[in-house]
């Protein structure tokens, strides 16, 4: 009813102060409340149109512990729109995730970090599955794309560096597209820099998928090295110009495949083109039909 202005109350559990008109919230002692508890309470205020802010209040007669200090740097660092996901996985190295992610059973967790320690147990999973898997960054890709991401599309560097982790990371052409997709919702249609980028992503996993382990101009010809030539040379039927294995396989069973397009299509965007339309539809029908 408008009769107040201020509410002054203990800690809220669990059930919230939906307000709309709510926009700044004092939280006395900070450093007692744990990340989760943080996030959630800030989420109380900014319901509406309104610009919101969150004051934490710390003692300043007596220093932080370290873990404290982590929660509150977390809870600065991750203040974005869908940031609870980020701010849950650093609650779980600050706090640690019980016995199953202890030390008993895990190592150190804190030590590599919980996105590099879900990538080494994945990894090891994967090995001793026997489970056979692309990996994209072990194929070289040089055709001249200028692939970036501008500063003006995305001004945080933190931010920058997770979405070429996320691209480099993605392991299939669906994460490709959700990247995409992600990138677009949150900071607009991406500038040609990004899709020159993504473009080279797919590229890239698309000729691993094929069994090419490297990609390189050296003019009149793209010269790749393929441990299955004949997958490569399927892909390439019917392509302008003239494509051929030379020499005997190398030391690691690679074959280097000649391919010496029209003039016109060594310019870095047409030549992306030309082995977007050849090897990523390839490579999409051969990862669908397993």
């Amino acid at each position: 009813r408008r009769e107040a202005d201020i509410l002054v109350s203990t800690t809220i559990i669990e059930s919230g102060v939906d307000i709309p008109s709510a926009n700044t919230m004092f939280i006395n002692d900070a450093h007692r409340f744990g990340l989760a508890d943080l996030h959630q309470l800030r989420g109380r205020v900014g319901r509406s149109r309104h610009r919101a802010y969150c004051y934490m209040l710390l003692p300043g007669d007596r220093r932080m512990t370290k873990e404290a200090m982590r929660r509150l740097k977390a809870i600065e660092d991750y203040s974005m729109l869908g940031a609870g996901f980020r701010i849950a996985m650093q609650d779980l190295e600050i706090r640690g995730a019980g016995n199953l992610l202890g030390p008993e059973q895990s190592g150190h967790i804190a030590t590599v970090g919980y996105d590099m320690y879900c990538r080494l147990l994945e990894d090891a999973v994967v090995k001793l599955s026997h489970e056979a898997r692309v990996e994209a960054s072990d194929t070289i890709l040089d055709i001249g794309l200028d692939g970036r991401i501008p500063r003006g599309y995305i001004p945080s560097e933190q931010r920058r560096m997770e979405a070429y982790r996320r691209i480099a990371q993605a392991r299939d052409f669906a994460s490709l597209e959700q990247v995409r997709e992600d990138l677009a919702g949150a900071y607009g249609e991406p500038p040609s820099a990004v899709e020159r980028l993504l473009e080279e992503a797919e590229i890239r996993f698309a000729a691993a998928v094929i069994g090419v382990r490297s990609l390189l101009v050296r003019e009149p010809d793209v010269i790749f090295k393929t441990r299955e030539p004949a997958v490569l040379l399927a892909a390439f039927q019917g392509v302008k110009g003239t494509i051929r294995p030379v020499g005997e396989p190398d030391a690691q069973g690679l074959l280097s495949v000649y391919f010496r397009p029209p003039p016109a299509f060594l310019e870095p965007g047409s030549l992306a083109a030309v082995l977007r339309k050849r090897m990523v539809s390839f490579a999409r029908e051969r990862t669908e039909s397993g």
